[in-house]
């Protein structure tokens, strides 16, 4: 089991699980996850790299935030819990919610970011995915930043059912293990809960904004990776392409959104020969 920290971090606290020792490697999860979306690819990780998988800011056990749910302000979390543990540079691994985060962390601080991977988001409105966007983006957006509070009164008291929906729909019907299920739902439980992941979403535009100006100004150099699945497949990748020097593209087959729960062998064939590439380029 991995150690539990509350490390203070950016005016927040969060909560943090750290695994292994070695180079480090940054997990950021997405919506409805916690750290503990990592759990079947910790171990494996964990015996060659430094761990360290954050619930992000408002969700999981981390503070509730009042503000700070924009991917500037949630990649700065990220660099300073880096610093606060005394890490000089990390492969930064993101996914859903934690891509833009982890995108914008290694734009503004290059020095920081030795490897990215992404995985099963967009960024913005970057140019390649109006395929995926064609009929819309998904329909939880629009309901969670819906007028501020309306999502969180609907769903008040029947969190379980609606992240059950997401961790159906993010397997391709297989659904998670139930102590995570249980982790998940337990997260999400709560008018404040559910408000906190929610200003994720309502601060989507700003991020935009933040992501757009970002690429005027930097391109990722470090070596990065794109993951899709279904439903957002090859999107990311085209997003990427354009300001990235050295771009890596999978899509993994019969896959859902959950990638890390859903398919983590399949995850881990990728991401540790990614991620022991830099060993050899030092070697």
């Amino acid at each position: 089991m991995p150690e539990l920290r509350r490390v203070p971090v950016n005016g927040v606290e969060l909560n943090v699980a750290l695994a292994g020792s070695g180079p480090a490697v940054l997990l950021l999860h997405g919506f409805p996850h916690t750290w503990e979306l990592w759990t079947d690819v910790m171990a494996d990780l964990s015996s060659r790299y430094r761990v360290i998988a954050p619930d992000l800011r408002g969700f999981g056990a981390s503070s509730r935030a009042a503000s700070g749910y924009d991917a500037g302000t949630l990649a700065e979390d990220g660099a300073a819990l880096l610093t606060a543990l005394g890490v000089s540079s990390a492969a930064v691994v993101g996914i859903d919610a934690g891509t833009p985060p982890a995108f914008l962390l290694a734009l503004r601080h290059p020095a920081l970011v030795r490897r990215l991977v992404v995985m099963e988001s967009l960024l913005g409105r970057l140019p390649g995915a109006e395929d995926f966007l064609a009929d819309g983006a998904p329909w939880w957006f629009g309901f969670h930043s819906a007028a501020p509070g309306l999502a969180e009164t609907v769903l008040e008291g029947h969190e379980a059912a609606y992240i059950d929906w997401f961790l159906h729909a993010g397997t391709l019907g297989d659904g998670v293990r139930p102590a995570v299920r249980d982790a998940f739902v337990c997260a999400y439980t709560g008018r404040q809960a559910l408000s906190c992941a929610f200003s994720y979403y309502r601060a989507l535009p700003e991020s935009a904004v933040q992501i757009e100006q970002a690429v005027t100004t930097a391109r990722l150099t470090m070596p990065t990776m794109a993951l899709g699945a279904r439903p957002v497949g090859a999107a990311l990748e085209r997003q990427l392409r354009p300001v990235t020097d050295d771009l890596t593209g999978h899509v993994i087959e019969d896959c859902g959104h959950i990638i890390p729960l859903h398919r983590p062998r399949a995850l881990l064939s990728l991401l540790l020969p990614f991620l022991a590439g830099e060993e050899a380029r030092a070697a």
